[in-house]
């Protein structure tokens, strides 16, 4: 099972929404995941619990010393296609 943590800014409402798109690109490809979303704060304090980390792409440069998960940065936050095919690209 993949650990899959969604971070935003202040960890209400646009990870919430990504969590939820994530779960959906996850059930759609058939692969069990755990989903979390947090803080961009406790994302990085959390980081090594967690297989990927997704987040807007403005906050990539938050996690350049973060070592064990692979971190997802999205252009579009809302855009299935881009997550399932970075998601993809990730598990390569």
């Amino acid at each position: 099972m993949k650990k899959i943590l969604v971070a935003c800014g202040n960890g209400v409402g646009s990870s919430l929404i990504v969590k939820m798109k994530v779960q959906k690109v996850f059930a759609d490809m058939n692969i069990p995941c755990d989903i979390t979303h947090s803080s961009i704060g406790q994302a990085k304090s959390e980081a090594s619990k967690f297989d990927f980390i997704v987040i807007s792409k403005m906050f990539l440069k938050e996690f350049d010393n973060v070592i064990g998960p692979k971190v997802i940065g999205l252009v579009n936050i809302l855009s299935e296609d881009e997550l399932k095919e970075k998601l993809i690209e990730a598990m390569e």
